[in-house]
């Protein structure tokens, strides 16, 4: 199983990419391995060139932050499988269908120069959006119910409970 450019002309959507290419310009090799297909996924060309863009801006905004010493994140795909789970590719020759994500998460953890941990959480639906970012905020643990994965277990305490389950506010 290995997509390829054929499985994304002329299905209506983009390559959007999970880790962006802005986020990886510090060796030419890094930034080239954004283009790979194994780091993108169907995305509605509006939420990946509007909302989609907006939130990875909005995070390197957040790394530049004078008090952030590091900024870790998590992105990926949420399939919702009540609903049909739409396919591109069909109709091309290499037998590869690739499942177009109902939903995109993107989940934040910065260390503070003074060691503080903070987290935020977005999940947004892939499609056209025209609401504030900040109207996509969930808990990580929302996220990690809906992806049905673990985010950062290795931090544990009462206080990263407490982040895990903290909705927080726009940096």
């Amino acid at each position: 199983f290995r997509a390829d450019l054929s499985d994304y002309r002329n299905s209506g959507f983009d390559r959007g990419h999970l880790v962006a290419s802005d986020n990886m310009d510090d060796e030419v090799i890094q930034n080239s391995e954004t283009f790979l297909l194994s780091n993108m996924s169907p995305q509605a060309p509006q939420f990946n060139r509007k909302k989609w863009r907006a939130l990875e801006h909005a995070v390197r905004k957040l790394d530049l932050t004078e008090n952030v010493l590091e900024t870790y994140v998590i992105t990926g795909p949420i399939f919702d499988f009540y609903a049909s789970i739409q396919m591109i590719g069909e109709n091309d020759e290499n037998g590869i269908r690739i499942p177009v994500p109902s939903h995109f998460f993107k989940c934040i953890l910065t260390e503070e120069k003074s060691g503080r941990l903070k987290m935020w959480a977005f999940e947004m639906e892939n499609a056209d959006l025209s609401d504030d970012l900040a109207d996509y905020r969930v808990t990580t643990a929302h996220v990690e119910q809906r992806a049905g994965i673990l985010l950062w277990d290795k931090l544990t305490g009462p206080e990263i409970e407490v982040e895990k389950n903290t909705v927080r506010n726009m940096w």
